[in-house]
């Protein structure tokens, strides 16, 4: 009896020591990770067991010997062919530009009435909530990219309305590098690869920049040091074009949305944008994934700047430029709400990859911009959505706006209902869909008067008066050197030429700093320190091989 008992103690004292082990091991764990670390491990948290029999496409259960093929007919095993053939065809075309990116849901709340300037539903009423879905992205890099490269960082923003979805492109630089669309591929092109090296090449930009100076302002955002977010959640975002807008009575008014961070901005210098992505390239993404798992959602507060029929005619400057910041004095402000993201994607792909944003979906009470560029990025985007999801890509399920009844029919899948047994035509005496009145819409149509005419004003008045000190001009111009060392001494007299243009104390600060770092030695471009390794590993059992075929050629001797 007692060594009975001395046994009970033992395997107690034993499994209370394991236990505390374990508790105390998956305490470090918890503490040395963040939740996209632990992705895997929680999902095994919540479904102790596998959640189902394994099938393969067409829902055949997969028998636990075709998870094999050696010494079967491959060709017979549908597990096998159905895996592999779906790999070879699951990947969709690369966006053109934005194409990496993260996301998330969330929702709208109204906190402010502005029905006196917008008879949009989704801002109708004081804590109406609307739910929306964001794609954040970076401009230039391609999927798998580095999220800290200098560039421009896009927030697209489609709220599913009960009118149909709205969505707001908006970007972190509340101005755009051009106003002509012609210009959309080659800039798109300048910043990309050199299609011979497939390398960044800075000679493509300045030469594009200074053959078109109108894209010197959002240049300069770019290269001060608001040109690398602290991740996305700490950024501002902006649909940088003027939007025509109406209320309930017919009043035409011209706003720009402003989303501003609630997390205060923040910006990274480029040293350090460098140690972090030398560690992770991926550190946008992360960021934000693990901030909405740790329920610190992010969220931004909605401003709107108005301006009235006769202010848009009295101003000094065109307000429908989309590389000029509207001047103080000429607009006033107000709030609408709050957007919050509280919930990450269950699937990557079926969510940030398939979600198709366009600047042409909007609402009743929201017409739209009206100058030419906005007017060509409703066709272009449309394009791009077809071309990589299909011509039924609003069908998929990120995309569907909450009621929709077309004409539209058939085509790639998804197809939904397909409009069942409904007709196919319009007009038509048989009860199909029909068209609304909207009585609040303004009569007049609007045309606006756009020039090739270039203004550096613009450029000067962010470097003069967005730009509060020295050390943040010095460090615009370090990081504009950066960019320019390895470009030809006849380009770089190009840059300093229109920067001296724009502003003098802006031309002689990046001579001055291009003069500094030309006297210097370059950067080492190759490794200072390398590691000595075998040719091969297999060199180690070379030897062995060959003693081995010594030994069976003198048998058959």
């Amino acid at each position: 009896m007692n060594i009975r008992l001395f046994f009970l103690f033992l395997i107690y004292h034993i499994n209370n020591v394991y236990c505390n082990y374990c508790d105390n091991e998956l305490c470090d764990y918890l503490n040395r990770t963040d939740p996209a670390s632990r992705q895997l491990y929680e999902f095994k948290l919540q479904h102790p067991k596998p959640i189902g029999i394994l099938t393969v496409s067409s829902g055949e259960f997969v028998e636990i010997r075709q998870t094999n093929t050696f010494n079967s007919d491959q060709f017979m095993n549908q597990f096998h062919t159905d895996s592999n053939t779906h790999a070879n065809c699951e990947r969709i075309p690369e966006r053109f530009v934005h194409a990496k990116g993260g996301g998330a849901f969330g929702y709208f709340e109204v906190t402010h009435d502005v029905t006196k300037y917008i008879s949009a539903e989704l801002f109708d009423t004081i804590g109406k909530r609307t739910p929306l879905v964001v794609r954040f992205s970076t401009a230039v890099q391609n999927l798998g990219g580095n999220d800290l490269a200098r560039e421009l960082k896009g927030m697209a923003i489609k709220f599913y309305t009960q009118e149909g979805n709205l969505d707001l492109l908006c970007l972190n630089f509340p101005v755009y590098f051009y106003r002509d669309p012609v210009y959309f591929a080659f800039f798109s092109r300048a910043f990309k690869r050199n299609p011979k090296t497939f390398l960044m090449d800075s000679t493509m930009v300045w030469d594009f920049v200074t053959k078109r100076p109108d894209a010197l302002h959002t240049t300069l955002w770019l290269f001060s040091d608001y040109g690398i977010p602290n991740g996305y959640r700490k950024m501002d975002a902006f649909p940088i074009h003027t939007y025509r807008v109406y209320n309930k009575h017919g009043d035409t008014y011209f706003i720009r949305f402003n989303f501003r961070t609630e997390q205060g901005i923040e910006n990274l210098p480029s040293d350090v944008a460098a140690e972090i992505s030398s560690r992770d390239l991926d550190y946008y993404n992360r960021d934000l994934y693990n901030a909405i798992e740790n329920k610190t959602y992010p969220s931004w507060r909605l401003d709107i700047d108005i301006m009235t029929f006769d202010d848009v005619k009295n101003v000094d400057y065109n307000p429908f430029e989309i590389n000029r910041i509207w001047k103080k004095g000429t607009y006033f402000t107000k709030t609408v709400g709050r957007l919050v993201l509280d919930r990450n994607p269950d699937n990557y792909f079926r969510v940030v990859e398939q979600g198709a944003f366009n600047p042409a979906n909007l609402v009743p009470g929201i017409p739209g911009p009206m100058d030419s560029m906005f007017h060509s990025r409703r066709q272009s985007y449309r394009e791009a959505q077809i071309y990589r999801l299909g011509v039924n890509h609003n069908r998929i399920k990120v995309n569907q706006p909450l009621y929709f009844k077309v004409y539209n029919r058939d085509g790639v899948p998804p197809l939904k209902d397909n409009m069942k047994d409904a007709p196919v035509y319009y007009p038509n005496s048989f009860s199909g869909p029909v068209p609304y009145v909207d009585p609040n819409m303004p009569k007049e149509k609007l045309r606006i008067f756009e020039t090739t005419a270039v203004d550096l004003e613009p450029s000067a008045d962010f470097y003069n008066y967005i730009l509060k000190t020295d050390d943040q001009r010095e460090r615009l111009a370090n990081n504009t050197v950066a960019r320019l060392i390895s470009v030809s001494p006849d380009m770089q007299r190009r840059v300093i030429r229109l920067f001296s243009l724009t502003d003098p104390d802006l031309g002689r600060r990046v001579e001055r700093i291009l003069l500094e770092t030309l006297e210097k030695p370059p950067p080492p471009v190759l490794p200072t320190r390398v590691l000595k390794v075998p040719a091969t590993i297999n060199s180690i059992y070379d030897s062995k091989i060959n003693d081995g075929d010594k030994k069976i050629s003198s048998l058959h001797n």
